[in-house]
């Protein structure tokens, strides 16, 4: 049976019924926090909107950070629920807890149209328990406070890669429906896993090549090129027999890389140069651009370097579908953030030729808005890194499939 969408809810009517919704508010909170990028809040808003026209009383659930299931006030939804109050102009009360007392309070007496958000549902270690009677016990709690005519909308994709409590086991016991969200993250995501116009080119970057190893095998037997940047190029470089000296390394997977080298190396693309700088924080480094084995002794690498830019854009300059997951460079620092705007730029330059392009969230989507660029230069900016990348690699959602 296919997924139910909120389009179906809406039909059946939401008027002074609770619908529970689970978004994904896990936003960068700067050291005062505040909130850094509210991409995911904003992404949040059709849904959310559509419901309170709608008459819903709709309660927010949503995690933040990794409290390690305890109360944690530095991974507060308090930054949330203002920024929601200010987006929606209404006002949204927040819990001071997740399923207690103030919770049930709050949830009964919320009026049509009226919206509320728990606190941080990691708060409770059920919620990402790996026992099912414990996660159970979570999410029948989380039920009871939408009512005995209550609706589940999942609407959080960068966490439905994830079996949780208030994203899967809650959508076992309520009429569940997918948001606006994740029905088009699911939309899109479908056409570049089934029917990607070729050629069609991967970027990937980002810290560690083991996190997607899996990915890159995957994606390799149907991609015609994979560019790769960012900290974990740093391994297959090693695995290629360049001393990366104190580049981010991961000894462990240099046989991996080797073996995947051998397998896909005609359609692996890797830097031809590098930024090497004498310290990682760039206010105190010198710096050079190098060749692959030029890095000085006791320095490392932070970006790729320009001629790596000119190759990879060459690369996409032909593309019709690009898939982008994970920056070039340590990008939060203007100083090595270079590999990734001219990649981005690249992105945006073979969107404008035609080409159908997926920023894949996480990183790459905080890149696109801290470098100021244009977020409509992109077909589709997604809100889950780990998931989009799931979904492409051909694993089962376990937050989608339970939706049908």
């Amino acid at each position: 049976m296919a997924k139910k969408t909120l389009d179906d809810l809406l039909a059946e009517g939401v008027a002074s019924r609770h619908v529970l919704v689970r978004s994904d508010f896990n936003v960068p909170l700067d050291e005062d926090g505040n909130i850094t990028d509210p991409g995911r809040i904003n992404a949040s808003l059709p849904t959310i909107k559509a419901l309170v026209d709608g008459g819903a009383k709709v309660i927010l659930s949503a995690h933040l950070g990794r409290p390690k299931g305890e109360v944690n006030p530095k991974f507060s939804l308090a930054p949330v629920a203002e920024a929601l109050s200010e987006a929606l102009d209404q006002y949204v009360a927040l819990a001071q807890d997740v399923t207690g007392e103030d919770a049930h309070e709050r949830a009964n007496g919320l009026n049509d149209g009226d919206v509320m958000l728990l606190e941080n549902v990691r708060f409770d270690a059920r919620e990402t328990s790996k026992d099912e009677a414990e996660r159970g016990a979570f999410a029948d709690e989380l039920v009871a406070l939408a009512a005995d005519n209550g609706a589940f909308v999942s609407d959080g994709f960068g966490v439905v890669h994830r079996a949780q409590a208030s994203v899967y086991d809650v959508a076992k016991r309520l009429p569940a429906y997918a948001g606006k969200l994740v029905d088009k993250e699911l939309e899109v995501l479908s056409k570049i896993a089934e029917t990607p116009e070729h050629p069609y080119v991967v970027v990937l970057g980002g810290a560690k090549v083991s996190d997607k190893l899996g990915v890159i095998e995957a994606l390799a037997e149907k991609a015609d090129k994979i560019i790769i940047g960012g900290g974990m190029c740093y391994t297959l470089l090693a695995a290629q027999g360049y001393n990366t000296q104190n580049s981010l390394l991961q000894e462990d997977q240099i046989d991996n890389c080797k073996s995947l080298l051998e397998r896909f190396g005609d359609k692996i693309v890797l830097p031809v140069d590098l930024l090497a700088t004498s310290n990682f924080d760039s206010s105190q480094a010198e710096m050079e651009t190098v060749g692959l084995d030029g890095i000085p002794e006791g320095w490392l690498s932070t970006d790729i370097g320009p001629e790596s830019v000119k190759k990879f854009s060459e690369v996409l300059a032909s593309a019709k579908t690009i898939f982008w997951n994970g920056p070039m460079g340590v990008f939060e620092q203007e100083a090595y953030a270079k590999g990734t705007a001219g990649v981005a730029q690249a992105i945006i330059d073979a969107t404008s030729n035609g080409a159908f392009t997926v920023v894949g969230g996480g990183d790459s989507a905080a890149s696109v808005r801290a470098l100021g660029l244009d977020e409509d230069g992109f077909s589709h900016i997604s809100t889950g890194g780990g998931a989009s990348l799931e979904y492409l690699e051909g694993k089962e959602l376990p937050g989608v499939s339970v939706l049908n």
